[in-house]
């Protein structure tokens, strides 16, 4: 299922174990004025997708420690991928699978990103994205592949049982009152607010439009 990679010198993209999430980790150049990082390559996220990699808009959010964000994810079309990176202090990122019909529905991976590791999370149209922040003062970037518009936002509750994220049943967490009214993932199903694994599929690939709704 992770079988999509690519490898250069200075930057290994790898696919995990739920299809469109990648860990993007760069190499650290070192010599006696500092560091050296290459971070992105345009051409290197175009072959392991096999499709563009457009960034429209990048946003920076400052979390106490404690500060849980998300899930969130946007209605396909127009869909929306992100590259998320820690550019100062820690947190858990988690990518949970929101595309109704998908293998991997529902399903959820942690991985650890912190300030001074070259490592950055890609998230493809349909992945829902949260985080817990580990310190205080922590900074996140997010590139995305669509700019933000407020119609096209899914909230999922981070703490519904039922996906069982690493912080679920934690009661010190600090949360939006968006996110923590945010419905359950059986909720958002029985609403039609999640996006279709094969809408993704499709949109990704460029050979038809998704469809905007079904009722």
């Amino acid at each position: 299922m992770a079988d999509r990679r690519y490898t250069s010198r200075s930057l290994d993209i790898h696919e995990l174990d739920i299809p469109d999430v990648f860990v993007l980790t760069s190499r650290v150049f070192a010599d006696d004025r500092g560091e050296f990082v290459e971070s992105y390559r345009e051409d290197a996220l175009s072959e392991v997708l096999g499709r563009p990699f457009r960034i429209a808009q990048t946003n920076h959010s400052v979390s106490h420690a404690d500060v849980v964000r998300g899930v969130h994810s946007a209605r396909v079309p127009p869909g929306q991928a992100k590259i998320v990176s820690c550019l100062r202090g820690e947190i858990l990122d988690v990518s949970v699978d929101l595309r109704v019909g998908s293998p991997t529905f529902g399903r959820h991976l942690a991985v650890r990103l912190r300030a001074g590791e070259p490592r950055a999370v890609l998230l493809g149209e349909g992945i829902g994205h949260a985080f817990l922040a580990l310190r205080d003062d922590t900074l996140v970037q997010y590139q995305c592949s669509t700019g933000y518009v407020a119609g096209d936002v899914i909230a999922v509750d981070p703490l519904d049982p039922d996906l069982a994220l690493p912080f679920a049943g934690r009661t010190d967490l600090i949360m939006s009152r968006v996110d923590a009214g945010a419905p359950s993932l059986t909720e958002s199903v029985r609403r039609g607010l999640l996006p279709f694994y094969e809408d993704c599929r499709a949109l990704q690939a460029g050979t038809v439009a998704a469809a905007t709704s079904r009722l």
